[in-house]
């Protein structure tokens, strides 16, 4: 009963949820921080402090997806390994067509707003951002 009335309310939070637009996209650019996991099983992960962040860069449906580490001057390091994306629409859905050597696969952009971006995979683990602020030690 309990678990009836948890997948009732998720499933009208999700089907409320305003469909991604074209002109939305613009918004994956920057730096995002995952900020909670959900599993396919609904058990879900919060992630409180993050080692390393993510930085889009998404220009005419194509680009690249990178880990980085913020450091306290406020600049960033990273491994110079980047994902290759490409913005594909099927339907009424965006997704991102992430590609490294080691292998190729889809994520649906279920939200992308100005503090929030939603992507799910097709073990249907959703992954939930928000924006990264940089901290100072000033």
């Amino acid at each position: 009963m309990k678990y009836s009335l948890v997948l009732a309310i998720a499933l009208l939070l999700f089907s409320c949820q305003t469909a991604v637009k074209k002109e939305d996209l613009t918004k994956l650019n920057g730096y995002w921080e995952i900020k909670q996991v959900e599993l396919g099983n609904g058990e879900t992960k919060e992630y409180k402090v993050n080692e390393t962040i993510d930085f889009f860069e998404v220009k005419d449906n194509a680009g690249f997806r990178q880990k980085v580490m913020p450091q306290f001057d406020g600049t960033f390091k990273t491994n110079g390994i980047k994902e290759s994306l490409k913005v594909i629409q099927l339907d009424e859905a965006f997704f991102l067509e992430c590609k490294t050597a080691y292998g190729k696969w889809n994520e649906e952009i279920i939200a992308v707003e100005d503090s929030t971006l939603i992507l799910k995979n097709k073990q249907n683990i959703i992954y939930t951002y928000k924006k990264f602020k940089p901290f100072s030690l000033k």
